[in-house]
């Protein structure tokens, strides 16, 4: 998760041609005119905001400058990939800004081929998350990864710079050594290693949460490559992953009583398509459903009283609150809405989201709306609106709209060889594996 920083402004970078104006608009726009403005805007965050040096997505406005995401850089890899078939950036602007971001990886730390969360824009050193965490963090490594899929596939030409972007994402995509994460072989994978602690963290990635991207990735790598049993005895077999229980009349398959924040619906899944995507353990299509719904009719019911939660007002997810950083939840309700959770929910259930999306922008936009789209959360009970945006918390709204307009990320991602091999390694079934068209 990402954790606030001492404010700091920056400021942005060159700005997309014809950008859409940051006051909300007044009129009522249609529903496609709507989502167009809301990923414009948020891909802003990406494309002015990033950082000058590495060109990498930092990691909140009004936090420190220098300060880097990798798993939101991925994110912003996949908005780059979008503005280019939308027409706001050209084909060649995106890949000089793609190397420029690769390029800048190539010589800043790593450890056995990960990343850390966070690093120097600037110098490409570990900015330390923890006080253990200073060296690699195998998730966001995985969240970077995806990215670099979607734009490997999405940027196919013969000549001009392409072959050699993809060449380059190629040698980062071999350099990561999955393997050594199972910590010797064992049955599972391990999230973060430090030079300096070693193992001391000794945080096992266990379900059901954001990291499924993670598993399919590792188990499908060309080299360094995982065995399926570290994801049906490491992964699966958390007293949280099965779940099976209605609530509030939703039937959820996997996952913590309540679902958990619903960016276990968004991180895994702005690359892998759910649509007909099932394992032994859930049809993840059907499971991002039921979250999504169970998430909406919690804060309809709002056992917790809180001023502004309705059936145009829900979703609770990992943002900024009044005291600092939560990962907001229906067992960790603190009032406070993120934008991001309902918006970025477009494609499981579109009646509620964009009832949602209607409100947080026509409704509550001269407080809600921002230089980068959205502003990270609010609660009508404090009577307080964040004025950041997070780099985690912007890429998948311009993503999963994405989605749901064309499909054009989970096209792309699923297209790739190592993804569908390591999907097949640990026995899904898609109908991308079948090369059969998804609606």
């Amino acid at each position: 998760m990402n954790k606030p920083h001492s404010p700091n402004r920056a400021t942005p970078g060159k700005p997309i041609k014809s950008a859409a104006a940051h006051a909300p608009a007044r009129e009522r726009l249609d529903d496609d005119a709507l989502l167009e403005r809301v990923q414009r805007q948020s891909f802003r965050y990406f494309w002015e905001f990033g950082h000058p040096v590495s060109g990498l997505a930092r990691d909140r406005t009004q936090g420190n400058d220098e300060v880097i995401t990798l798993g939101g850089s991925g994110f912003g890899v996949m908005a780059i990939v979008i503005a280019v078939e939308r027409g706001w950036i050209s084909r060649a602007e995106a890949v000089d800004r793609l190397h420029k971001m690769i390029g800048f990886l190539e010589q800043a730390d790593s450890f056995h081929g990960a990343y850390p969360h966070f690093m120097n824009g600037t110098t490409g050193k570990v900015v330390r998350y923890a006080r253990k965490d200073d060296g690699a963090d195998l998730v966001e490594t995985a969240f970077w990864i995806q990215g670099l899929i979607a734009a490997q596939v999405y940027f196919d030409r013969a000549d001009g710079k392409e072959p050699w972007l993809r060449g380059r994402i190629e040698g980062m995509r071999r350099a990561v050594e999955w393997s050594w994460f199972t910590r010797d072989g064992r049955d599972g994978l391990y999230w973060h290693w430090s030079p300096n602690h070693g193992w001391a963290m000794n945080h096992e990635i266990l379900g059901w949460n954001e990291c499924l991207i993670l598993f399919v990735l590792a188990a499908g790598a060309e080299q360094y490559a995982i065995p399926p049993l570290a994801y049906h005895n490491g992964f699966a077999q958390s007293r949280t992953f099965l779940n099976r229980r209605p609530q509030y009349g939703v039937d959820l398959p996997l996952g913590p009583d309540g679902g958990g924040p619903l960016f276990f619906a968004h991180y895994s899944f702005l690359g892998l398509d759910p649509r007909g995507l099932t394992d032994r353990y859930a049809d993840y299509w059907a499971q991002n459903l039921a979250h999504t719904r169970l998430n909406y009719a919690y804060c309809v019911a709002n056992p917790g009283g809180f001023k502004g939660y309705g059936p145009d007002c829900w979703g609770l997810s990992a943002s900024d609150n009044p005291t600092g950083y939560s990962a907001h939840a229906p067992d960790n309700d603190r009032g406070v809405i993120a934008p991001t959770a309902a918006i970025s929910s477009l494609p499981y259930a579109p009646d509620i989201a964009m009832r949602a999306l209607r409100h947080f922008h026509d409704d509550m936009g001269d407080r809600l709306w921002g230089e980068y789209g959205f502003f990270d959360a609010f609660s009508e009970s404090a009577d307080w609106v964040a004025k950041t945006h997070l780099a985690i918390d912007q890429g998948p709204q311009i993503v999963m709209i994405e989605n749901y307009r064309s499909g054009l990320i989970w096209n792309l991602f699923m297209r790739d060889p190592e993804v569908r091999r390591g999907l097949q390694r640990l026995d899904f079934q898609s109908p991308h594996l079948l090369g059969t068209p998804v609606a």
